[in-house]
């Protein structure tokens, strides 16, 4: 049997309000109450919605535009939204107080993706225009516990310039696995790398060239309670899927008009959202399929 994914348009549930000044980058619900989420946008603001009266509960203000933000799924000690802006500078804001309680110096480009570890909630993954991927403990006042670098040390493979750097170009997306042991990033450089989240090693999964043009932030997924494990990245206007450690890909997911901005993947469901400028927002809903007639003789002159 082979798994395929079949898209389904869905109706937005459109906030126009989320929509006045400038363009939203990022929303999430927060991960404890469903009366709660929190957007990021190009107005220089986070705010925290209450869903019943549709208005912000909470503010908070930058001095430049907000890229991403990310709150920790499983956080059950702290209530931080890591915050990325044009600042190099991580801004971390604690929702119980209000207030923008910590940073985290490192960077020195504009920060495009956050993202916080689902298996330790004091684990932060940040991602910046100055090609570098830096892993932190907020509970540490000193640096970064350690920098991904793309030749695992290497220093024979790197020019002077690429040493510790993730990627050849800017890194504008994150992602964790569901269990949280590996980490995944994508650059301008047009790479993927899939990193050991505990030990910053490259795993050198070779995914090929994944076209990348996005300037701001890359919101991509990994699929998760299945297995193997799928990795979906916007692609123009298609959404294209590979193995996570295969790093094989698999097909390309066409239904868009114009370009595909973020996908996010349901666990409890199996299926696969995406949002883009023609729009929509589909649901990709795995089905089983037979193989074809060929496949079958295929297969069937390879047993002989």
């Amino acid at each position: 049997m082979l798994i395929v994914f079949m898209a389904m348009e869905l109706t937005p549930w459109t906030l126009r309000l989320l929509m006045e000044d400038s363009n939203v980058e990022t929303v999430q619900w927060y991960p404890h109450d469903t009366g709660m989420f929190v957007s990021s946008s190009f107005d220089k603001t986070l705010k925290v919605w209450d869903t019943e009266t549709l208005k912000p509960a909470e503010e908070f203000q930058f001095d430049g535009n907000v890229y991403c933000h990310h709150m920790c799924p499983i956080a059950r000690k702290h209530s931080l939204v890591a915050v990325g802006t044009k600042d190099p500078k991580v801004q971390l804001c604690d929702l119980k107080s209000g207030s923008r309680i910590h940073i985290l110096q490192g960077h020195r480009g504009e920060i495009l993706s956050v993202r916080w570890s689902p298996r330790y909630e004091h684990i932060l993954a940040t991602a910046s225009t100055d090609s570098r991927v830096r892993v932190w403990d907020v509970r540490r006042a000193s640096g970064s516990l350690f920098t991904l670098d793309q030749h695992n040390g290497d220093k024979s493979k790197a020019s002077s310039e690429a040493v510790n750097t993730a990627h050849n170009g800017r890194v504008n997306g994150l992602c964790f696995t569901a269990d949280g042991l590996h980490l995944l990033t994508t650059g301008t450089d047009d790479r993927m790398r899939l990193w050991n989240s505990a030990t910053g090693e490259n795993t050198l999964v070779n995914y090929g060239k994944v076209v990348n043009e996005s300037r701001k932030g890359l919101k991509f997924t990994v699929s998760r309670g299945c297995s193997p494990e799928f990795v979906f990245v916007p692609c123009g206007s298609s959404v294209a899927m590979y193995g996570l450690h295969s790093g094989q890909l698999i097909t390309m997911l066409r239904g868009h008009y114009n370009n595909v901005d973020c996908c996010e993947f349901h666990p409890d469901y199996q299926e696969l959202y995406s949002g883009g400028k023609d729009c929509n927002v589909l649901a990709w809903v795995p089905v089983l399929r037979q193989p074809d007639i060929e496949d079958d003789e295929t297969n069937s002159k390879r047993v002989k």
